[in-house]
């Protein structure tokens, strides 16, 4: 009896499982998108081999961004519906397949069909399962959660472009390709295993979630669903602003390398520029995140487009390696930052009822800028045989975006008439 009384009630660990969700989420988008990011790094291989125009190749990444941005509706739906675990398995099957292919690349329509179609499939599910899950587990530093998430990306824009160049001078481009399907087989699959639908799937509450109840008490709850927020005119402000975004964004990702190898850096310093925007966005990310929950999402998406606008103006003179070398970092910075906020700043519009669908639609309208950045800026380059036009279009569209933002305000305004 007196051993019975002595015993301690057993413990529940000290980490918040949602802090394990953080890591591994970041470090399948380490791989899934830094992958991705890596596209530019194969331009000139393949304009060598197979003598392809740069727009014949940014055609690939405009079918992609299209069809990432359509089946993101898809895999936001299946993730509101079945959790992230099953998008993740997918995603990992299908990605892991189509970089297989394209290591066996011979002509225009595999590479449409392999990298525009299927890769970008797969890709969808990466921010689509991970980035509503988080948004679930945290009530508290919800957009600094994201921006963790989020920094994988920027992580694997910095590591994988690097050795996807490794991989194509020590090998060659198809064996790089070959690389890096087993890898995303592996890792995404693997990590996908840790990540749960939301804290009840474990008995636990979203983090803070009390202290944010009781700081938001006099404040109406925003939780809409698919059907309501496709009816205010923020989601499509907010639409319009990330569709000229993705289109800048794009564009500068595919064509920086090429950019950079035309006025006389080699591939490998070419590709260390864009590694130093994936590098630099991680700071960005984690920022801006942070900027998010003190001083608001929308006022940090106007930091953060004021930002990149200035890295654009000084692209339009960036002729020299020490140019870019400065364009590079400003603009990773804003790079991640307004990537790292879609998730709150959506969640903080229009709430989590539909968070899934909510981003897969905002992400299928903003990628279609996506979809036609790389290949208008290609098209130009081969037309004038300069990127100056292209630069000047993507100013433009900078400035447009970060008036537009300005005009977001709080959703409950625009429901409620206040």
């Amino acid at each position: 009896m007196q051993q019975t009384q002595n015993r301690r009630p057993p413990t529940r660990s000290s980490l918040f499982y949602g802090y394990i969700i953080v890591a591994a989420s970041a470090l399948i988008l380490v791989v899934m998108h830094g992958i991705s990011s890596s596209f530019g790094i194969f331009f000139n291989p393949l304009q060598e081999e197979f003598g392809w125009n740069r727009a014949t190749i940014s055609g690939a990444t405009s079918i992609s961004f299209f069809i990432l941005g359509l089946f993101s509706i898809i895999t936001g739906r299946l993730t509101d519906r079945f959790g992230p675990r099953l998008t993740l398995s997918l995603s990992a099957v299908i990605m892991a397949g189509g970089y297989l292919l394209m290591s066996t690349l011979h002509t225009v329509w595999q590479l449409y069909l392999f990298y525009g179609l299927i890769i970008s499939m797969a890709n969808s599910g990466g921010d689509m399962a991970l980035l509503p899950t988080v948004a679930r587990w945290f009530a508290k530093r919800r957009s600094l959660m994201s921006s963790i998430v989020k920094a994988g990306t920027g992580t694997g824009m910095f590591i994988m472009p690097l050795l996807s160049a490794w991989l194509i001078v020590s090998y060659n481009w198809r064996t790089a390709y070959l690389v890096l399907a087993i890898l995303a087989f592996v890792v995404i699959l693997g990590l996908s295993r840790f990540i749960k639908r939301d804290p009840q799937e474990l008995g636990l509450k979203p983090y803070g979630e009390v202290e944010a109840t009781a700081a938001n008490h006099d404040i109406p709850a925003i939780n809409l669903s698919l059907t309501e927020v496709l009816r205010t005119s923020q989601f499509w402000i907010l639409c319009g602003t990330y569709f000229l975004i993705w289109y800048v964004s794009q564009s500068t990702m595919i064509h920086t390398a090429p950019h950079a190898v035309d006025i006389g850096l080699s591939v490998s310093q070419a590709a260390g520029v864009v590694s130093t925007i994936g590098g630099v966005s991680i700071l960005g990310r984690l920022t801006m995140g942070t900027a998010g929950d003190r001083i608001g999402t929308r006022k940090t998406l106007v930091i953060c487009l004021l930002i990149m606008l200035t890295a654009q103006i000084w692209l339009q003179f960036a002729n020299q390696t020490w140019m870019l070398y400065i364009f590079a970092p400003v603009y990773g910075f804003a790079h991640g930052g307004v990537f790292a906020i879609i998730s709150p700043l959506l969640a903080d519009l229009f709430g989590l009822k539909s968070h899934g669908s909510n981003l897969g639609v905002l992400f299928f309208l903003g990628m279609i800028g996506g979809a036609i950045g790389p290949i208008v800026t290609g098209r130009l380059y081969d037309v004038m045989d300069t990127y100056r036009t292209a630069f000047i279009i993507m100013l433009v569209c900078m400035i447009t975006a970060f008036i537009m933002a300005f005009f977001l305000r709080p959703v409950r305004q625009s429901i409620h008439g206040k």
